[in-house]
């Protein structure tokens, strides 16, 4: 995630380089696969050459096979970074005033395009910036100029790991606080592959969710989402372009290709939410069956809805045959891995995807302050902007310094510490903190065998609230 702050010159263009380097990625990332041989890629390299494109600045383009050749053989070379255009030694500058009108225009009548904003203010002014100035502005104060990308593929994948299904749910309030479920479904198998309840809607929680399931899973080849706020962040774009995932949203109105997730989130209010009553005070002790006894689980906290939904994917929903594939999601995934294996990523790695950036302004004693926090700087900075790239969770970690002519300069060295954690991220901190702890543990396993032994035996409907197991919200599936 960026935190946003006026931008200009060097570290603007940087933005609008990544962008670029998105869209490149986006669309070479099939054929660039190294695991084609020459004459697999070939034909699929030639169908793109052919095809008309929806570029980054919202026009219909098409490119030679030259170039997307050119394109993959520097994805292969350099990763994303490859994907980057050059920058170029210097650029025109257009009066703030011009580029202000141009913006008006365009958020007034969002259907406009460049083209017509372009028209209008030539007829205003007598003259105009060119179109690409005008998307390239539109590009940096974030104005849509485009289409996102749609979702072209089956009906089902062939394997696991090949495509994620993400969503959200809206939940029970709990101490009168909303609660909303952030989840991905392998589309293959039906496994939850990450699951998190939370009390905010934001590309926080949904990083929360996504960065221990990329551990525990893999890295999937796409990750399919709608055009929430969270799913539509630039912090999750950066993430799959890092990991090298193809990020696909699903078009407004027409979520085609979701109703797996949308069926899963039905079991999930008929089997799970239906079972759950959220009390606002501790239960005092009761005698079954006396009716002070309350209607279901009853639970008080976040902390126990995500131990619950943990419990009730691993022993309930993971373990019950699917009405389509005939199997259960376990063993559907653990199938679908013979003579196969996830791609696993070294944990920094996947901490680096996640991490956000800012930019500051040295000052004259080569210091720059991150929320509060204060670092320093090579001296030879001192002046001149930077940008900081760290982990929020934790302020006192490594942050990385890097100029605006993208070339690092080493690390910022903590001098005071006032905040330890980023403001925007303490909350899902805490929501966090429950499932961090049970990754490793586990639930109390044959506890649960034990509980739902004995309801075979009374006839009773099962309850996990009696269950001991630590307190969780990241689902971790044995492979």
């Amino acid at each position: 995630m960026t935190e946003t702050e006026p931008q200009r010159g060097p570290l603007a263009r940087r933005d609008r380089a990544e962008q670029t380097a998105l869209f490149r990625y986006q669309l070479i990332r099939d054929a660039a696969d190294v695991s084609l041989t020459s004459r697999q890629r070939g034909p699929m390299v030639r169908a793109l050459a052919a095809a008309e494109h929806t570029g980054p600045s919202g026009q219909n383009v098409r490119y030679s096979r030259e170039t997307l050749d050119r394109w993959i053989r520097a994805w292969q070379r350099g990763g994303f970074d490859g994907l980057k255009p050059r920058e170029r030694a210097a650029a025109p500058v257009t009066p703030e005033t011009v580029l202000s009108l141009a913006a008006t225009l365009k958020l007034e009548r969002p259907h406009r395009t460049a083209a017509q904003v372009r028209r209008i203010m030539a007829e205003t002014l007598g003259d105009a910036p060119s179109e690409s100035t005008l998307l390239r502005h539109f590009r940096t104060l974030e104005i849509p100029t485009g289409t996102p990308a749609q979702a072209t593929g089956r009906f089902e994948a062939a394997r696991p790991n090949e495509i994620w299904v993400g969503d959200g749910l809206h939940g029970p309030r709990i101490g009168g606080r909303k609660t909303y479920l952030f989840a991905f479904l392998d589309d293959h198998s039906r496994l939850v592959t990450a699951a998190r309840w939370a009390f905010a809607e934001d590309a926080v929680r949904l990083s929360a969710a996504l960065r221990p399931a990329l551990q525990t899973h893999g890295i999937p080849d796409s990750v399919y989402v709608d055009n929430g706020s969270a799913f539509v962040d630039a912090s999750l774009a950066r993430i799959c372009a890092r990991l090298g995932m193809k990020l696909i949203h699903s078009r407004p109105y027409r979520p085609q290709g979701r109703g797996k997730i949308e069926r899963f989130f039905n079991t999930v209010s008929s089997q799970f939410l239906s079972e759950i009553t959220v009390i606002e005070a501790p239960l005092q002790t009761t005698v079954p069956g006396t009716g002070d006894d309350p209607d279901g689980t009853a639970i008080t906290s976040l902390e126990e809805l995500n131990a619950l939904f943990t419990s009730w994917v691993q022993m309930v929903y993971h373990r019950t045959v699917h009405s389509t594939t005939a199997m259960t999601p376990l063993a559907r995934w653990d199938t679908g891995w013979e003579n196969r294996r996830p791609d696993r990523r070294d944990p920094d790695v996947i901490a680096e995807a996640f991490r956000w950036s800012v930019t500051r302004k040295v000052t004259k004693t080569a210091t720059v302050s991150l929320q509060g926090n204060t670092y320093q700087v090579d001296p030879v900075l001192a002046g001149t902007r930077i940008e900081l790239v760290y982990d929020p969770f934790d302020l006192t970690g490594p942050v990385a310094v890097t100029t605006a002519g993208g070339i690092p300069a080493g690390e910022a060295v903590l001098l005071e510490i006032r905040r330890h954690v980023h403001p925007k991220a303490v909350n899902a901190a805490k929501d966090a903190d429950a499932g961090a702890k049970n990754a490793a543990s586990g639930i109390d396993y044959l506890r649960l065998v034990e509980t739902r032994h004995k309801t075979t035996l009374t006839g009773a409907p099962i309850s996990f609230e009696k269950i001991t197991t630590s307190a969780t919200g990241t689902l971790g599936v044995p492979q």
